[in-house]
């Protein structure tokens, strides 16, 4: 079985180039979701959330508010 990569909001901003603020927004407004926390209480993101912040960032250049793109994530989930 193969072991899910997991990464620190540490490594999802150097990777995305977002800031720790956007990225705990884009977390309370449910665009985004953490895997896991630590024991110590720090967040944890699976691969995925890559994916996930590009798409915002696209629907972002095209003028959609967070509300409407939380709506277009949604409505794509399985």
């Amino acid at each position: 079985m193969k072991r899910e990569k997991l990464f620190k909001i540490g490594e999802v901003m150097e990777y995305s180039g977002l800031s720790r603020q956007t990225i705990h927004n884009y977390t309370l407004a449910g665009l985004i979701s953490e895997a896991r926390r630590t024991i110590s209480g720090h967040r944890l993101y699976d691969e995925n959330v890559f994916d996930r912040l590009e798409k915002i960032k696209v629907l972002q250049s095209k003028h959609y508010t967070l509300m409407q793109i939380k709506k277009l994530l949604e409505s794509e989930a399985p």
